[in-house]
């Protein structure tokens, strides 16, 4: 009976590692594909296009050369106009100042980078800089994004986000129009990037603005948003297993503190800057935030940031 137990095991061991290979030796081949397909690049069009990339545009279209090629074609010009990777810190920095986006100073369980949102933080008396206009709330978020990306773990593509509702009203909250675009350049022009969205403890007013929202969410990102309720043992079992109770913030129900310090943040974020422009192959000088405030930044040595 053993002989025959081990028998079956190294068969079924041997069958899936055939599959892997095959499935390894379609996905490369689709890449390969895909690449021929959007011809030569040059610049930073050609640095962003890696296999990594046009794997993430492949599974957005489910595999679909020609579809991809669109999808990746459309993103190109995007970012040649638009030049995401050429926003700074100290150019969106009044938008940051409550709170309302940021990167998390630690990872998910899987190693991915964290962005919370905290919606209840949009619009807040004595902070006239963070405003609520449609244009500085997505260049804000863009930033975030790339900045994100820019911090993922070797090997790692995704991120997290943690979305907490204290203080929400709709008063506070984006309008649809903003929801909207949002939603249109993450999921047309950074495919496959977010990996789960928890919304911690949402109001039930916050569910007609969803109902709304959720229009514009193509199926597959509209699976990976999951609602959390303190109340509800299975929701917040499912966000304890992405995520470590040490390191999760008490307002998600863990024993971290979420303290947002604008200024530390800013200085942290001058220093990537000096980083994303060295991977870009942007020559510029640094910049160095002063209490939340930008000033150019005289020294030509990154460790000179203040």
């Amino acid at each position: 009976m053993g002989r025959i137990i081990w028998k079956i095991y190294s068969f079924t061991s041997n069958l899936l590692g055939q599959l892997q290979v095959n499935s390894k030796h379609l996905v490369d081949k689709q890449i390969s594909e895909l690449r021929t397909a959007i011809g030569p690049l040059s610049g930073r069009s050609a640095k962003y296009c890696s296999d990594a990339c046009l794997r993430r545009y492949l599974e957005a279209r489910n595999w679909n050369v020609d579809k991809a090629k669109k999808m990746l074609e459309e993103t190109l010009k995007w970012r040649s106009t638009y030049k995401p990777e050429e926003i700074r810190w100290h150019e969106v920095a009044h938008e940051g100042e409550t709170g309302k986006v940021s990167r998390a100073n630690f990872h998910d369980r899987q190693g991915r980078t964290v962005l919370i949102m905290r919606p209840g933080m949009q619009v807040c008396t004595g902070f006239p800089s963070n405003t609520s206009s449609s244009e500085g709330n997505i260049r804000h978020l863009v930033y975030l994004l790339e900045n994100g990306i820019m911090n993922l773990c070797e090997g790692q593509e995704q991120m997290s986000w943690l979305i907490d509702f204290t203080g929400f009203s709709l008063n506070t909250n984006v309008s649809v129009r903003v929801a909207r675009d949002i939603i249109y350049i993450l999921q047309s022009h950074y495919p496959e990037r977010l990996a789960i969205a928890f919304l911690y403890n949402p109001p039930r007013i916050f569910e007609a603005f969803y109902k709304a929202v959720k229009y514009f969410l193509d199926p597959k990102t509209a699976q990976k948003v999951k609602f959390v309720y303190p109340k509800n043992k299975d929701s917040v079992e499912l966000m304890k297993s992405y995520f470590d109770v040490e390191n999760l913030p008490g307002e998600f129900g863990g024993k971290g503190t979420l303290k947002y310090d604008h200024e530390e943040f800013s200085r942290l974020m001058a220093q990537d800057d000096v980083k994303t422009a060295k991977f870009w192959g942007i020559d510029e000088k640094p910049y160095y935030i002063a209490n939340g405030k930008s000033a150019a930044e005289v020294a030509p040595e990154p460790a000179a940031i203040a």
